[in-house]
């Protein structure tokens, strides 16, 4: 009998104006195994700046149309069958190549289901009140002096993340606003782009406004510098190289944290902080991964490692996998970055027991916990993708400045000073007060300010 080929795996295709692009170069897609998943075109460097320029041709629908197609997208994304893709296959793909437990990508088909819709509707609420919309243009009485809100550009590039796919709701903001999106998927998770860019057309999107062009490091320069303004995320590598770009948004390390004021009764709590430093896998910038406590830090630091002690190691696509997933060689690397990183800590878990390999060329990253004797020590900034939190002590004296840089901050206190203090600080974006966990997202809230601050502009109108 002869021998039967194996099915062809699926590919990943550059979106572009024209439709569907396949250009000869494809790289592999691996799973968590190291085995190939997916192929993933890759677009020639030459090929962005003849993208973007027919992305600017294109002409601007209305606002409110443009926001329709958003809340549809959003549904479709959720529920429909997209380029052979249904949502159980998305799902299957991101778990499986990103590392992230299944229930991530589930619960980001409910998030975007309902969260584009308040994306696109809650875009024109990021206006001043003082500036009147762009389209129509209608001054506060006739003939009278007024602004505008006025796009800073027509075409914003996004480099994208694979640690999670919610932010990819984000940049639909841009959409809203009349912008022209053109994103670089992260090889890691091509798939929420991709299937986010097909919902859009799908959902009555010209495809001039929003593509998706892979490609490697040369590609996502080459986009930067075609477009009128990016948003790039990545790690103290990419902010370095991308601080003082004005026309460059990155989106680096979270620093997210909490802190335990004494009089508290953190035994409350301990379900919200597990949640913060564990949900999605521990990979998100919104994951808390310093725990500072007022007085002794040890009784919090040994109930919540109990806890995550009893989390499980599963495969990544297993309904009740809570733990990411990695291939077994980098697991073993991340290991020996977390030693070298935890030198002067006193480790209550992690340590030889981070690594639980699953057999298949695969390993699930065990939480990690450790103490850390100063609050002001740099490594309570060292963040790790798996769950890893550092627990410090923390007084009055230290003020605000241990907490400072954080994307988010959850305060377990009754002290209403210092949760204004933390209010005031530019430095913290998103302030929580103990009933949510810092991986809460409100869709259409600012997540590191407002989107728009950075798309818009107000321009004066003098008749």
């Amino acid at each position: 009998m002869p021998a039967t080929s194996a099915p062809a795996r699926r590919t990943v295709h550059a979106l572009v104006p024209a439709g569907s692009y396949a250009p000869h170069r494809r790289e592999a897609v691996p799973d968590v195994a190291g085995r190939p998943f997916a192929d993933l075109s890759m677009v020639p460097r030459l090929a962005v700046a003849r993208t973007v320029e027919a992305m600017r041709r294109a002409e601007a629908p209305a606002p409110e149309e443009t926001r329709k197609v958003i809340g549809a997208a959003g549904r479709l994304f959720a529920t429909a069958t997209l380029d052979g893709e249904s949502p159980a296959d998305y799902c299957h793909a991101v778990a499986r190549t990103t590392g992230l437990p299944l229930a991530t990508p589930r619960a980001a088909l409910r998030l975007f289901e309902t969260g584009a819709a308040a994306i696109a509707d809650g875009a024109d609420g990021q206006r001043p009140t003082a500036v009147a919309a762009r389209y129509p243009w209608t001054g506060r009485a006739a003939g009278a002096p007024g602004a505008v809100w006025t796009r800073r550009g027509d075409v914003l590039a996004v480099l994208a993340p694979g640690n999670h796919p919610g932010p990819h709701l984000e940049w639909l903001t841009a959409l809203a606003l009349g912008y022209r999106v053109a994103v670089r998927p992260s090889r890691r998770d091509p798939f929420t782009p991709a299937r986010l860019v097909h919902a859009l057309r799908a959902a009555g999107l010209d495809p001039a406004h929003c593509v998706l062009l892979p490609g490697g490091h040369e590609v996502g320069d080459a986009l930067v510098a075609a477009a009128d303004r990016s948003v790039v995320f990545g790690g103290d590598d990419v902010v370095r190289r991308y601080r003082g770009d004005a026309p460059v948004f990155v989106q680096g390390p979270g620093r997210s944290k909490i802190l335990v004021t004494e009089g508290t009764d953190w035994t409350r709590h301990l379900d919200v902080i597990e949640e913060s430093v564990t949900s999605g896998g521990g990979l998100g910038c919104v994951n808390a991964t310093a725990l500072l406590v007022e007085g002794d830090p040890r009784p919090v630091a040994q109930a919540l490692a109990a806890r995550l002690a009893r989390l499980p190691a599963l495969p990544p696509e297993a309904p009740d996998a809570v733990l990411p997933v990695a291939p077994l060689t980098r697991a073993h690397a991340l290991r020996e970055h977390l030693a070298r990183r935890a030198t002067d800590t006193e480790a209550l878990l992690g340590a030889d027991g981070l690594v639980a390999d699953l057999g298949d060329g695969s390993a699930a990253l065990r939480p990690a916990l450790h103490l850390v004797a100063d609050p002001q020590d740099p490594v309570l900034g060292a963040e790790m993708p798996f769950p890893c939190v550092w627990v410090a002590p923390w007084n009055r004296r230290d003020g605000l400045g241990p907490l400072r840089h954080s994307l988010a901050l959850m305060t377990l206190t009754d002290d209403t000073e210092l949760v204004s203090r933390a209010l005031a600080d530019p430095t913290i974006r998103n302030v929580f007060l103990g009933t949510r966990p810092t991986s809460t997202y409100v869709p259409g809230l600012p997540h590191d300010g407002h989107l728009a601050e950075f798309l818009m502009t107000a321009t004066t109108v003098v008749p």
